[in-house]
């Protein structure tokens, strides 16, 4: 019965966007996932679609944002405690995802049959839910490639890590049932320079160190341990550093404060001071870089993967809108300029995704072909430069769709916009890694010859393909390449996801992406020529949505 304080009825309002598989629908991530050797039934990615899709889960992942987290230097007695508290919603988040794997399934026994592929697949959909919890998870998996250079902490924590369990007590790491691990590694003078880092390491015993120094980031502090550089006597090296000693007291890491951060405002990142902090060293003294560049590459996959999926979350919030909402007489997706600006953003969305999980599939197969740990090495960074670069601007290109609705705070658009940035900032910003690949190319030049060979014959005969090519060797062979290094990484990427593209979409679909972003600069979003593309593009992404 109308209340007394209604004026009128109101209708024309979209459902709220909940309770679908978010991978069930997403034909270009099915495809995706087929052409890299993956059954999505039988990996239980359904399932999983479907619970990440729940209304409940999307909830979550907003109030896991709406109470960020808080710093307590000290409990009520005075004593120091450096800890952090987090709303019960982040912890339902944590839970979930370690009991999925998405922090270590790579990690399993072998032949347990979990693959880079299928974990990305999962990534994927959780970061488009909530994405701020990824960043202990995604530093926990990639954390093993560092602790390989050390046989002794290698034994001793992975069982940890590759358990499944959720364990966030804050007690000493041998006491729990599983562990998470973080990562240190900038300091204020130096940022991305961490050659120039200052904190000191001193040996006492064997691989034990203390550390003296401060970390400007330092992520999620209530991980178990964190993996930094500092500057031993034999040079900058790689130490594990635990929130407990060995005797059980608390580890001198002082945490000073926690960044308030455009995004990501889930997840705590600290500024810290280490007071001759307990270490163990990982790998030889002055092998620091050396020793974390497997971990580097394996989170510059996630952030490529987790950029894919935000923007994806994104363009399915604007499609359910467009579905529901009516505007002079028609549904917006029957509007004609709203139907180029959604198949646009398809189109995107088709690349990053087909993209993100064929760098995946190289991960999967690299120490069976040099080939594909070519791929590995060249492509994984052309990904995260050009998917995490393109995200913040595509989805407010999503956000656009809603108008104001997309706009406030009640709208998921915001939150997934505010944290579009953090990938391309994290592990290497543009400039890094466009210059890691002119490097790269660099050092071995018949290798990345090769992974353009092989990219060409994906792509050939479609638009644009030759001259892309081209123009990736003249700018590599210029008297000053690093001016052109943005360049270079920008055509790669664009190659790349073409030859994705040529994997799983219909060809009529990659020769769209071929004659707007390989055969001509893209043009704004919903300003580029789709032709019969379209239609596909749009049925595709309806699917269930």
């Amino acid at each position: 019965m109308p209340s007394s304080h209604d004026t009128h009825e109101v209708f024309n309002q979209t459902p709220p966007f909940g309770d679908v598989n978010l991978i069930a629908s997403n034909r270009p991530l099915l495809d995706a996932l087929k052409a890299n050797g993956v059954d999505a039934e039988a990996e239980g990615l359904v399932a999983f679609g479907e619970a990440w899709g729940s209304a409940e889960r999307l909830d979550i992942g907003r109030l896991a944002n709406e109470y960020p987290p808080k710093l307590r230097t000290h409990d009520a007695r005075g004593y120091r405690i450096d800890a952090v508290e987090f709303h019960p919603a982040y912890h339902v988040l944590m839970r979930a995802s370690m009991e999925d794997g998405l922090h270590a399934s790579t990690w399993d026994e072998p032949g347990s049959g979990h693959s880079h592929v299928a974990r990305a697949a999962r990534l994927y959909t959780a970061s488009g839910v909530e994405s701020g919890h990824i960043c202990p998870v995604t530093m926990t998996h990639a954390s093993v490639a560092a602790l390989a250079a050390s046989a002794t902490r290698l034994a001793e924590w992975l069982p940890k890590i590759r358990s499944r369990d959720y364990d966030s007590r804050f007690i000493p790491f041998w006491e729990k049932t599983a562990v998470t691990l973080g990562m240190g590694m900038t300091e204020k003078q130096g940022g991305t320079d961490v050659r120039a880092n200052t904190t000191r390491a001193a040996a006492r015993a064997g691989d034990e160190y203390v550390l003296t120094g401060h970390k400007w980031f330092m992520s999620a502090p209530m991980c178990d341990a964190f993996l930094v550089l500092a500057q031993a006597p034999g040079g900058l090296t790689c130490f594990l550093v635990p929130r407990f000693r060995p005797d059980g007291s608390l580890n001198a890491i002082r945490l000073q404060r926690l960044k308030d951060k455009l995004g990501n405002r889930s997840n705590a990142s600290s500024e810290a001071e280490f007071q001759e902090a307990f270490s163990w060293r990982i790998g030889e003294e002055g092998r620091g870089v050396r020793t974390i560049i497997g971990m580097v590459q394996l989170t510059r996959l996630d952030c490529a993967v987790a950029s894919a999926g935000l923007v994806w979350m994104g363009l399915a919030l604007g499609l359910h809108h467009a579905r529901h909402r009516s505007v002079f007489q028609k549904k917006l997706i029957d509007q004609p300029a709203m139907r180029m600006v959604l198949a646009d953003l398809v189109l995107e969305g088709e690349a990053m995704t087909a993209l993100a999980l064929r760098a995946a599939h190289s991960f999967d197969v690299e120490r069976a072909d040099d080939h594909e740990a070519a791929y590995a090495r060249l492509i994984t960074p052309a990904a995260k430069f050009g998917i995490c670069k393109a995200a913040p601007r595509l989805l407010y290109e999503a956000m656009e769709c809603l108008g104001g609705n997309g706009y406030v705070e009640e709208s998921a658009l915001p939150r997934l916009y505010r944290e579009a940035p953090v990938n391309a900032i994290w592990e290497g910003s543009g400039n890094v890694i466009a210059l890691d690949i002119i490097r790269a190319e660099n050092r071995e030049p018949e290798v990345a010859a090769s992974v353009l060979e092989r990219l060409m014959a994906d792509v050939t005969g479609l638009p644009g393909a030759s001259d892309t090519a081209r123009d990736i060797v003249l700018a590599l062979q210029s008297s000053d390449p690093e001016a052109k290094a943005r360049f270079v990484a920008e055509r790669l990427f664009i190659l790349a996801a073409t030859a994705a593209l040529a994997r799983s979409a219909p060809p009529q679909i990659t020769e769209a992406y071929a004659l707007t972003r390989l055969a001509a600069p893209s043009r704004m979003i919903g300003a580029n020529d789709l032709g019969p593309a379209v239609i596909p593009l749009l049925e595709r992404a309806f699917v269930a949505i």
